[in-house]
């Protein structure tokens, strides 16, 4: 049994164990150091001053900004433990500690040590053991620097392009240490998720780079934020969190990046080409960035995102590799007849559970013949419920001979759908609200959904989150105009995940989604309840104020 320091220091608290993974974001609520995920088996602990020991973290690569709001309040875990690699959790407390001066210790046993500590009541960190009651894990140091830096590397390492570059290159340098890269690689394009208000701690941080001059080198696009940039005083929005959401996007816009405001940037002109290096942050664009369009990508964290596009660089690991893109578990699905939309966000949900901490390769589905909605619902629920950073459809996504001959099989049949449906489906019949654009709605989706609603209105509210490429591809189109004739509120800029009151009615206790994301993250987000459904069963719920009472027909 051994284990390695990732970070350094020491710790000591209560041990906090749980052997499935956890998304910061979404799934802890950073001001009271609580989890939130209701499906976790940590739901309602508290994890400020445990040692907290999980196999890893899956899900929104917002954690980062998560964790570092912990350590910045006090309501941090004493140190983290994790089995697997993991960056999200880790790249927060190196933030942590490199700029903000609070030290948290990280460290990554192998299998046997974790399960020991697993079982220990109380452990003592020191910089070469864990001490337990159930006996001492030996550390090693953390791992050698190997990397490889070109002269333009070292001149923005020594300053050469200001502090806030010099910065970003020490982050770069230490994560790709972490995870045992020996060089950078160019990136082409970059993708901010740390433009998403999550806590105080994403503007502390942006605003501190901003301060050191930052200033990003590449084509670099915005996540969706977390208000209607232009809209949020009138929609009713408190300042004490408006004011804050609107500052952090500025920030970065001042950094130079583009105020595209989308969850969703592969639906715009300039999404990456097959085989071209980007370096991209938000779950479901990483995982549909790397399976659909073919592109390399890591899973960026948060803070992590800004480095990369402030240098241009990122270590050469993880799934810019070929070999690290290989499916390790191929899942077997049983394609009902008939499916509809809500087959697709159902089964990502579900592979992901089943493949939590590798690449799956999907098969049975080729028949189906999925277009780009159905893949951008599968591979955001999908992200919601792993940490793999892609995945592979057989007969659709363009790498889905990249398979290891050692995988291991699992099977997702009609049972095991019916059981996920109602897992989603645990809310009441009757719906006051009806939430779609959850990643960001496209044209394609915003034109259904007006068909659907054509000749009738909306009962509860009915809000539409969307990109502001598709919002003017939509007016312009007269979609738009028709989805409000209907009663559909369209907002651009936020999304689902980061809504807030009174833009969410307040007085809504049930919400309707066709976003596996969502139905997964809403429950513990907004406190409501959730039903989960097709597009056309949101526009039945949006004009009825009910939910569909039984299963779909293709799974009943």
């Amino acid at each position: 049994m051994r284990g390695r320091v990732v970070l350094p220091g020491r710790a000591e608290g209560e041990v906090l164990a749980s052997d499935e993974p956890l998304s910061f974001w979404g799934g802890v609520d950073p001001a009271a150091g609580r989890v939130i995920d209701v499906r976790h088996p940590l739901a309602g602990r508290e994890l400020a001053g445990r040692v907290l020991a999980l196999p890893g973290t899956r899900g929104s690569c917002t954690g980062s900004g998560v964790l570092l709001d912990m350590a910045l309040g006090g309501r941090a875990p004493a140190a983290l433990v994790f089995r697997d690699e993991e960056d999200v959790a880790t790249l927060g407390a190196l933030v942590a500690a490199q700029l903000f001066d609070r030290p948290l210790p990280v460290l990554r046993l192998d299998a046997e040590a974790f399960a020991r500590l697993s079982r220990a009541r109380r452990a003592v960190i020191g910089p070469d053991a864990i001490e337990t009651d159930l006996g001492a894990v030996p550390l090693d140091p953390p791992a050698a620097d190997l990397l490889e830096l070109s002269a333009e590397d070292r001149a923005m390492l020594d300053g050469a392009h200001g502090p806030a570059a010099a910065l970003a290159m020490r982050i770069l340098r230490a994560m790709a240490a972490n995870q045992g890269a020996e060089r950078l690689i160019d990136v082409a394009q970059a993708h901010i998720d740390g433009c998403i208000y999550a806590s105080p701690a994403n503007l502390t941080f942006a605003e501190r780079m901003l301060e050191l001059g930052a200033r990003v080198r590449i084509p670099t696009t915005m996540n969706a934020i977390s208000v209607d940039h232009a809209n949020w005083r009138a929609q009713g929005v408190a300042p004490d969190f408006g004011g804050p959401a609107q500052r952090l996007a500025d920030a970065y816009v001042r950094m130079g990046c583009r105020p595209s405001f989308t969850c969703a940037p592969y639906l715009l002109e300039d999404a990456p080409r097959p085989g071209q290096a980007v370096g991209w942050s938000e779950s479901n664009a990483v995982i549909y960035a790397n399976s659909v369009l073919g592109a390399r990508t890591a899973k960026h964290p948060d803070f992590l995102d800004l480095c990369i596009a402030l240098t241009g660089r990122a270590p050469l690991s993880g799934p810019y590799l070929e070999r690290n893109r290989l499916a390790r578990r191929v899942i077997e699905v049983e394609l009902p007849d008939g499916i509809d939309d809500a087959f697709w966000p159902l089964l990502g949900w579900l592979a992901g559970r089943l493949s939590p901490d590798r690449i799956p390769l999907l098969r049975g589905l080729a028949a189906a013949r999925p277009g780009p909605e159905a893949l951008k619902a599968l591979c955001a629920a999908f992200g919601a419920t792993s940490g793999a950073p892609m995945l592979h459809v057989e007969g659709v996504t363009p790498e889905a001979h990249l398979l290891d001959p050692d995988a291991d099989r699992a099977r997702i049949d009609r049972a095991a759908l019916r059981e996920g449906w109602r897992a989603l489906n645990r809310g009441p019949e009757q719906i006051d609200l009806v939430a779609v654009g959850s990643p960001h709605a496209s044209a394609e989706e915003c034109r259904a959904l007006a068909d659907l609603m054509q000749g009738r209105k909306a009962r509860v509210p009915l809000i539409v989150t969307l990109g502001r490429g598709v919002l003017e591809t939509i007016r312009a189109e007269g979609v738009l105009a028709r989805l409000e004739a209907a009663g559909a509120r369209v907002i651009p800029d936020l999304c689902w995940c980061s809504i807030v009151e009174p833009v969410f009615p307040p007085e809504a206790r049930a919400v309707m989604t066709n976003s596996g994301k969502y139905a997964h993250y809403g429950p513990g987000l907004s406190g409501r309840a959730v039903r989960f459904g097709a597009l056309a069963a949101c526009a039945e719920a949006a004009a009825t104020g009910r939910a569909p009472r039984d299963l779909p027909s293709w799974l009943s």
